[in-house]
């Protein structure tokens, strides 16, 4: 783990501190009022020792340290779990509602002013345009942070898309990692679903943070010059093969989420994190006799649904898997 990976989302930001400090109201008001529910939480819990640098009474305490080692609960016994399914990213739903208060708010208060104030002329034509340009950016917000359900393709090995967006690039590189190995870069434009999903059934190796500079991600050099966390795993079966997902933020997005830590095994299609706006995605992976790539630049992909790659099956030996201990 990456020391410097103190929480969920390493770039901070204004509406972390505030769901912070709501979170001390509530966990003071769930102590004076919600003994019994807190009871409940603490007989279901996971873990002997608390991970995180703040108090963790149920669930919703963990949402930014997930990737801590600590306390945890089943997904069964999480009551919050209902947020997983109302169609928005449930990184983004604060950013959601405040965001929505604001530009929405916003356009009923311009349409509120135009009629107490009787304007005419151009006085009504400007709050009728403030309005409608409020309304218009709190749509697009609304449509950011949307979390459409997708159906995974169960084929055998194929690797599916880490993200939404257009691919961009796609080069031989060596990797300190992977090894010799494909670079395949995604651009997403803030009209993409932003949340990111495993290729590949896997497990979490490591985590790499690194802070850096906020270009536009179709640039080639964010890549390496923008800040980025960067995922390493390996297939859960043989051969075993190492691979990267890394989230790099944009010009416009400057916030990654992350919920991972190692030892972390996922599904194919599987959500473990998101970028807040325009953004770029890569995923690298080892390149080896009869693999096929299955893009080129300029395609539309979708996470979790479109198949990037595909690896023949029989190809590798079986062996014990590297990094983290099972």
């Amino acid at each position: 783990m990456d020391p410097q990976l103190k929480w969920t989302q390493p770039g901070s930001g204004v509406i972390v501190h505030l769901e912070l400090f709501w979170g001390r109201i509530r966990r003071a008001w769930l102590k004076t009022f919600r003994r019994g529910y807190l009871k409940r939480m603490e007989a279901c819990r996971q873990g002997d020792f608390n991970g995180a640098p703040i108090e963790i009474l149920d669930p919703r305490d963990l949402k930014f340290y997930r990737n801590q080692q600590g306390y945890s609960w089943k997904k069964e016994d999480d009551p919050f779990r209902w947020r997983d399914h109302v169609g928005f990213a449930r990184w983004g739903l604060v950013e959601l509602f405040v965001f929505s208060l604001i530009f929405f708010g916003g356009a009923g208060l311009a349409c509120w002013l135009v009629g107490t104030l009787e304007l005419e002329g151009t006085g009504r034509l400007l709050g009728h345009l403030t309005a409608g340009a409020l309304t218009v950016i709190g749509l697009l917000i609304v449509w950011f942070f949307r979390d459409p359900p997708r159906r995974v393709p169960s084929e055998p090995g194929v690797l599916v898309s880490p993200a939404d967006g257009k691919v961009v690039e796609i080069r031989e590189i060596e990797d300190e990692f992977v090894g010799p190995a494909y670079l395949i870069g995604i651009f997403l434009s803030i009209f993409n679903v932003h949340i990111n999903r495993m290729p590949t059934a896997g497990r979490v190796i490591g985590l790499r943070y690194r802070p850096g500079k906020y270009l536009n991600a179709m640039r080639p050099e964010s890549s390496r010059e923008n800040e980025q966390l960067a995922v390493r795993f390996e297939q859960k079966e043989p051969p075993f093969r190492p691979m990267i997902v890394r989230q790099i933020t944009g010009a416009i997005a400057r916030r990654i989420v992350n919920d991972l830590k190692p030892g972390d095994e996922l599904e194919r299609g599987e959500k473990f994190g998101m970028i807040k706006l325009g953004s770029r995605t890569e995923l690298v992976i080892p390149r080896e006799e009869g693999l096929e790539i299955l893009v080129k630049p300029g395609d539309k992909i979708k996470a979790g649904l479109s198949v990037m790659a595909r690896y023949p099956v029989s190809s590798g030996t079986a062996g014990e898997p590297k990094g983290v201990p099972r």
